[in-house]
């Protein structure tokens, strides 16, 4: 079905479902730029590791077939109970035109926050190759970065021209921004972004992947996750590390960091502000995200990746074990997180490898179809 959206050239504020409060959010940074002057040690994982960085390069204009068309009244195939509207006096009263309009901003609202929380990891990567002591570290963070921009040029673009809409970011989101920033350790852009942030969005990037039938935001998914897989285990390796080294008291505060930061991320998905903007009051529309067993389910789902990582790098305490209790996810401790990460190479491996073999067979029918064509008229 061909559908329109607004042109790619339109101003972003001009689709915003609600403004932005602040047209730049400005935030004050703290903590020293570091200088090495050591240039031919580092540890032989994580240099290994950057060289996959490089390798696996790619470009966002050319790897994703943008051609693919995408209704933007159903651009994931939402299902009506992934809706936490579902079931409430409200839900009878919608047309099947009004699910449309809240299935588009639904998926807006989502592809907007992992558009802001991709700008939030290239800033936090660019404070990474500025603050962390080791040359490694730095080169490893220099790809990150470029793939941070990568991920939020694709996703800026697929709100722009296939859905035409986008929210700002997420109160909750901005705040873990913030507090990672704003701290001067330097590990706390590692342990913000790349467990906490990224984590989250791994678990809800491989759910979306896993559960769509449309072939647009499958691809831009699966080639996302392919790079923040790798992002993971950097900051695995480099946290792993550096938390061997540090007291008991100074671990304990990390741990509470973590834990505000789960918080956090818990409530960032509800999608309350979608709601508000369907007229719906704060409250109600919180009661109802909290009541939804789909979206219960759902943030649940999400901690797949951040407590096992967070188990993996050292950070393990009892007050921290007592929140993942509260929240229901203790037991993800146990997940394999490297056999998550494979499979998150594999899926767009795999896809890469269909897409290609499709193409290559219809080139080859093109083929046979000229030479049939000059055959016939030879004769």
């Amino acid at each position: 079905m061909s559908t329109w959206c607004e042109p790619a050239d339109t101003p972003t504020f001009d689709v915003y479902a609600k403004e932005p409060e602040e047209p730049v959010w400005q935030v004050r940074a703290t903590g020293a730029a570091r200088f090495t002057w050591e240039y031919d040690d580092g540890r032989d994982r994580l240099l290994a590791l950057y060289q996959k960085g490089k390798d696996k390069q790619w470009d966002g204009q050319r790897r994703i077939d943008w051609e693919l068309e995408v209704d933007p009244y159903d651009p994931l195939g939402t299902p009506d109970e992934a809706m936490s509207l579902y079931g409430t006096r409200h839900w009878a009263k919608l047309t099947d035109k009004d699910k449309g309009e809240l299935r588009r901003h639904y998926a807006s609202w989502q592809f907007s926050q992992f558009l802001h929380g991709e700008q939030g990891a290239m800033i936090c990567a660019a404070r990474i190759v500025e603050s962390v002591p080791d040359l490694d570290a730095k080169f490893y963070s220099a790809t990150q970065t470029m793939d941070e921009a990568r991920h939020a040029e694709i996703y800026g673009r697929f709100l722009h021209e296939k859905i035409g809409l986008l929210y700002p970011i997420n109160d909750n989101l901005q705040s873990l921004l913030g507090d990672t920033l704003r701290d001067s350790r330097w590990d706390m852009p590692y342990l913000g972004v790349q467990v906490l942030i990224e984590g989250l969005a791994l678990a809800a990037f491989g759910m979306i992947r896993d559960t769509t039938d449309k072939p647009l935001p499958k691809q831009i998914l699966a080639y996302v996750m392919q790079d923040e897989a790798r992002h993971v285990a950097f900051g695995r390796m480099a946290l792993r590390d550096y938390y061997r080294q540090l007291t008991d008291a100074e671990l304990r505060e990390r741990e509470e960091f973590v834990i505000e930061g789960c918080y956090l991320m818990r409530d960032r998905l509800r999608g309350v502000e979608v709601l508000e903007n369907f007229g719906i009051p704060r409250a109600e529309a919180e009661e109802y995200s909290e009541q939804s067993e789909f979206l219960a389910l759902f943030r649940k789902l999400l901690f797949s990746r951040i407590v096992p990582c967070v188990k993996d790098i050292g950070l393990w305490g009892e007050r921290l074990q007592r929140a993942y209790v509260d929240l229901g996810v203790l037991e993800m401790g146990d997940s394999d997180l490297d056999l998550l990460m494979a499979q998150d190479e594999e899926v767009a491996e795999r896809l890469d490898a269909e897409r290609f073999a499709a193409e290559e067979k219809e080139r080859v029918a093109e083929v046979e179809e000229a030479i049939e064509a000059g055959q016939r008229l030879g004769d």
